[in-house]
């Protein structure tokens, strides 16, 4: 059973667990250290800030916690120590934005009157009365001035966790980011190599474009998942939950009534990931299809514009980027239902859900609610609902990677070749096919019972008129596909007990369009391969002529060469494509209409590197010029996927046949070409 796309996302990150725990683990340090904010603020307002109203005693010692009022010293009750002795007592109380000193002890809850220097203090229906002496701005501040050093060292501790909070969010972006590209730079390579395994039908199906989009735009779209979706959905679920804890130190009840946001996301991503993954499946396949589509177009453009097509080409490209509109707005609209203006209303909601819990409190007068805890609760509900946002806000890029790495997946799940590129000894050139039978498409046989021997050393030129299954003989002796009946063997050794890449592994082709990759003249020779040597590759090309345009170039052997050549001739292409073959020393060397492309002082030239490099090897030749192969040993013509003759080319003349007929309509065209030329 193939694992879900999540499961296989897990997956590629598990491979990198201890990377990404490193950083979880500095994200948790770092949260930790911000959320003590909220705590330190509650210590500071309720026992520093409002803290000096209660009762205050009398000492004899002075230190850092007294207070100097009409030349005695006072001490805050809660700060008494068994060495200091107590004497008189006073009350400190605050009647709105004034301090007022009583003597002796009064009640510290009820509802507060002042009337000519006498506090009423009204508390279940019964009334206290006590002289007050309102405190002037000096002897207030001396009452202050104790809790001045401890709310700069709290201020002071709080500064140090926000710097080494800091610090370890910068390590844990840093960590997760450079995991993240990591684990990307893995999937590309997985993909990449996947693609290199895939049977040759998948090319032929698949546009270039689709396969490409799946590389790069759907493998980035992972990466954004690995490098911000996760760390924002870590860090907002690392932070929630310790807003939560610290709600349940604050106040369990109200936390509770705050877990309804859990279940609130939960709902959430599952609306979204209902339809988003829908409209995200449809964009991402267009998305694909246009790439597809501008690379079939820029591939082709001198025949668009040739043939005048550019409004037609611009319309179905239209209906493509009108598709990928229409469901980007679809998921706009998504967005936009399910992001900000919805989590402000939630929080709104808990906005009054805590004001109307704290305000049923505040009406039991035995409930005693401080105003630290009040700022505290607001804080953190405050923060609560930011990771929510975050969270929310990733949920398209959530879906989007979902369904590209669906897309991935697919691709990676294709069924590849096995590969083997273990060395074996170079076969000396015998090829066999033994009743071979093969068709593309399991219905409509190419070729039909075909049996044939070629020994080590002879050319086999295979002729015939299109579609008569020339080019998949050579398709199937390379193993690009297999046949559905009969054997083919290379020095009497079936190919099928081979891997594939053994089988090429001492055989070269030369295309009728040649394909050169971006590089230098060297590198195309080359491949890059490092048993190819520099000098070997000169060789390679000196020996085929192609030194001849090569000394005109004004970087020589190292002249720049572009994606498929196109600064050079199709001549100078081709030359190129024999160095190549020539360069690698194959048993078996096949020629796919070499020279059905060229002009005939071209082909001279040609003709003389085929001399060069078909020497010492066995060749297989698909010819279109029937004038390029009479020298060679075997002649097949082929019709329909079967061998109608075979001999020399003098015996295939004296037998007047099939091949006699097309050998004088060529003969009589290039006569008449000549006569007109003259």
């Amino acid at each position: 059973m193939t694992p879900s796309t999540e499961k296989r996302l897990f997956q590629y990150a598990w491979a990198r667990k201890n990377s990404i725990l490193i950083g979880f683990g500095c994200l948790l340090i770092a949260v930790t250290l911000e959320l003590a904010g909220p705590l330190i603020a509650k210590v500071v307002i309720d026992d520093h800030i409002l803290g000096v109203e209660g009762v205050w005693y009398e000492v004899d010692d002075k230190d850092r916690t007294t207070a100097s009022y009409q030349g005695q010293l006072y001490k805050r009750e809660d700060r008494l120590t068994s060495e200091d002795e107590a004497g008189d007592h006073v009350t400190l109380l605050q009647i709105g934005t004034r301090y007022y000193i009583v003597p002796g002890d009064v009640p510290l809850q009820g509802k507060r009157k002042v009337t000519d220097g006498t506090i009423e203090i009204t508390q279940n229906d019964q009334m206290t009365t006590a002289d007050a002496e309102q405190l002037t701005f000096s002897q207030m501040t001396a009452f202050f001035q104790p809790e001045k050093r401890p709310i700069f060292i709290l201020l002071a501790v709080y500064m140090v966790f926000l710097i080494i909070a800091g610090v370890f969010q910068f390590i844990q972006s840093y960590i997760l980011q450079k995991t993240s590209n990591k684990i990307v730079q893995t999937m590309r390579n997985d993909v990449f190599a996947h693609t290199q395994k895939l049977p040759m039908d998948y090319y032929v199906h698949t546009p270039a474009g689709s396969t490409v989009s799946r590389i790069t735009n759907d493998t980035e779209a992972i990466r954004d998942l690995y490098e911000r979706v996760l760390s924002i959905i870590f860090t907002s679920i690392v932070y929630m939950a310790g807003i939560f804890v610290a709600l349940f130190i604050l106040d369990p009840t109200l936390a509770l009534i705050c877990l309804f946001v859990i279940p609130l996301i939960y709902g959430w991503m599952q609306l979204y990931k209902h339809y988003g993954s829908k409209y995200n499946t449809v964009i991402r396949s267009t998305i694909s299809k246009i790439n597809g589509r501008i690379n079939e177009s820029i591939q082709g453009m001198s025949v668009i514009q040739a043939f005048k097509q550019e409004k037609q080409v611009s319309d179905q490209f239209e209906t493509l980027n009108e598709r990928h509109f229409t469901y980007q707005r679809k998921l706009v609209k998504l967005s936009a239902f399910t992001s900000y203006n919805l989590v402000t209303f939630f929080r709104n909601v808990t906005f009054v859900i805590f004001i109307w819990y704290f305000g049923s409190r505040a009406l039991d007068v035995n409930a005693v609610i401080s105003i630290g805890v009040l700022y505290a609760f607001v804080d953190y509900i405050t923060r609560l609902f930011e990771p929510v946002v975050d969270i929310v806000n990733q949920l398209p890029l959530i879906e989007q990677a979902r369904v590209a790495g669906r897309r991935v997946f697919s691709l990676m799940d294709r069924e590849a070749e096995e590969m083997d590129h273990s060395s074996i000894a170079k076969y000396n050139g015998k090829v066999e096919f033994d009743h071979v039978t093969f068709s593309y498409d399991g219905k409509q046989n190419v070729l039909n019972d075909i049996s044939f021997t070629i020994r080590p050393g002879e050319t086999a030129a295979f002729v015939g008129h299109t579609g008569s299954g020339k080019s998949t003989i050579m398709n199937i002796l390379f193993r690009f596909y297999d046949p559905q009946e009969g054997e083919i063997r290379m020095d009497d050794v079936p190919t099928k007990q081979l891997s594939r890449q053994q089988v090429r592994s001492h055989m070269g082709i030369v295309l009728q369009d040649p394909f050169l990759f971006s590089g230098t003249i060297l590198s195309n020779v080359t491949m890059n391969d490092p048993r190819i040597t520099k000098e070997q590759a000169i060789e390679a090309l000196r020996a085929v002529g192609a030194d001849a345009f090569i000394s005109r170039l004004p970087q020589k052997y190292d002249e720049p060469v572009f994606e498929g050549g196109d600064t050079l001739s199709l001549g100078e292409r081709q030359l190129l494509s024999f160095a190549r073959a020539l360069a690698f020393d194959p048993a078996i060397l096949i020629l796919d209409e070499a020279t059905a492309n060229i002009d005939t002082e071209t082909e001279q030239a040609i003709q003389r590197a085929l001399d060069i490099v078909q020497k010492n090897r066995t060749t297989l030749v698909i010819a279109h010029r029937l004038s390029t192969i009479q020298q060679a040993d075997h002649i097949f013509v082929l019709e329909h996927g079967t061998i109608k003759e075979q001999g020399t080319h003098e015996q295939l003349l004296k037998f007047q046949g099939y091949y006699y007929e097309m050998y004088h309509m060529q003969q009589g065209k290039q006569a008449l070409a000549e006569q007109m030329n003259g």
